[in-house]
């Protein structure tokens, strides 16, 4: 029987897509941490994106944050608590809409790192 402070619990009780994004976030760190993955090939670089085909840097580049330490723990506490809460509460019932909500807030950033090249 589960107790109050069970951890498995308290990962189930997060809201799905919080739930993913966390997941999503720490298992990248873990394979960078355990060097099957270079961070070098997950941040943002657009000509390796978009001349080089490496269009899997859209997306993790919004998943590493950095090696384990208590910064890195700061981060996943912040992500997991504001994203449960908007999932929770102003998305309550929306999953597709926090979703979407998201992916524009990637594609925005995303965007907006393409004009800081240019300046």
């Amino acid at each position: 029987m589960a107790g109050a402070g069970d951890p498995l619990e308290w990962y189930l009780d997060i809201p799905i897509v919080s739930r993913t994004y966390l997941t999503a976030s720490f298992v990248t760190t873990a394979a960078c941490a355990l060097e099957l993955v270079s961070p070098f090939s997950l941040y943002y670089n657009f000509k390796l994106i978009f001349h080089e085909g490496e269009v899997w840097r859209l997306i993790t580049n919004f998943l590493f944050f950095g090696k384990f330490s208590l910064e890195f723990v700061f981060h996943m506490y912040f992500l997991m608590r504001y994203c449960r809460l908007l999932e929770e509460n102003s998305f309550r019932g929306r999953t597709s809409d926090f979703v979407f909500m998201l992916l524009l807030s990637a594609l925005f950033m995303t965007v907006r790192g393409f004009f800081f090249l240019l300046i």
